[in-house]
């Protein structure tokens, strides 16, 4: 019965998903020239199938409401978040503020549905194997969120944890930070990787906390002291996350 139930529910976000994005995919399309308007309208899109996407796995979100408005308060920013399950994509584009570009690897553009309407809608990919193509796609990024005044959500550590516990960041965040000064706020994500194991179908009910820090201001950082900044931001995460999330010194995740 339990993977019965788990797979009515994979069904039902797939059509969940399939039919938002037909909708949406026509307003990207009639909204191709202008790339500002297409984020937006993919936000409106993220808010909507999110959050339905998170209810359908059973996900029972702690004090979303009160999460919601935090994440919008602290708008412009870069929220940075840490990644153990495929949950964590409808948290983050169910959080995220209008006005909040993603940066997710070129091989999303394969999933079924979301990747199509993700390829037209103006977020930024990245090809993860390659630095300096990926390097150049940030610089172009710090100019768009500039022009369009945006915000950008990022998972730090690059890709999902095995076991839940926190990996080490990347830098491509900070570097981020230097060129736009925008604060970093760490968006803080516990038990999704019991609720969607990786590698797994099945959906297990499960409580999602989700903590929305406070700011870190990034105007005095410099490419000197990078390193000593994202270990601060990583420290934050460590923190806040239960134990069984927390990293095991030598051991990555």
């Amino acid at each position: 019965m339990r993977s019965l139930a788990s797979a009515l529910r994979l069904l039902g976000g797939l059509v969940v998903m399939a039919t938002m994005v037909a909708v949406f995919m026509v307003v990207c399309v009639f909204l191709l020239p202008w790339r500002g308007a297409r984020i937006r309208a993919c936000n409106v899109f993220g808010h909507i199938t999110g959050r339905a996407c998170l209810w359908l796995a059973s996900a029972d979100v702690q004090d979303a409401a009160a999460c919601k408005a935090r994440a919008e308060k602290f708008y412009p920013a870069i929220y940075v978040s840490n990644h153990t399950s495929a949950m964590d994509i409808f948290v983050g584009i169910w959080l995220g503020p209008s006005g909040v570009v993603g940066v997710a690897k070129k091989e999303v553009v394969w999933y079924p549905f979301f990747g199509q309407l993700y390829a037209i809608s103006g977020h930024l990919l990245i090809d993860r194997s390659n630095r300096a193509t990926a390097v150049e796609a940030l610089a172009g990024l710090a100019a768009l969120i500039a022009k369009h005044n945006l915000s950008v959500w990022m998972w730090p550590e690059g890709t999902r944890s095995k076991d839940g516990r926190l990996r080490a960041f990347k830098k491509g965040f900070a570097h981020l930070a230097l060129a736009t000064k925008l604060p970093i706020v760490p968006v803080v994500v516990s038990g999704a990787h019991k609720g969607w194991k990786k590698g797994s179908i099945v959906l297990e009910p499960t409580k999602l906390g989700i903590q929305v820090l406070d700011p870190i201001p990034t105007t005095d950082w410099t490419l000197d002291t990078l390193d000593a900044h994202v270990e601060e931001v990583h420290r934050q995460f460590v923190a806040a996350l239960p134990a069984d999330q927390r990293p095991v010194e030598g051991v990555e995740g």
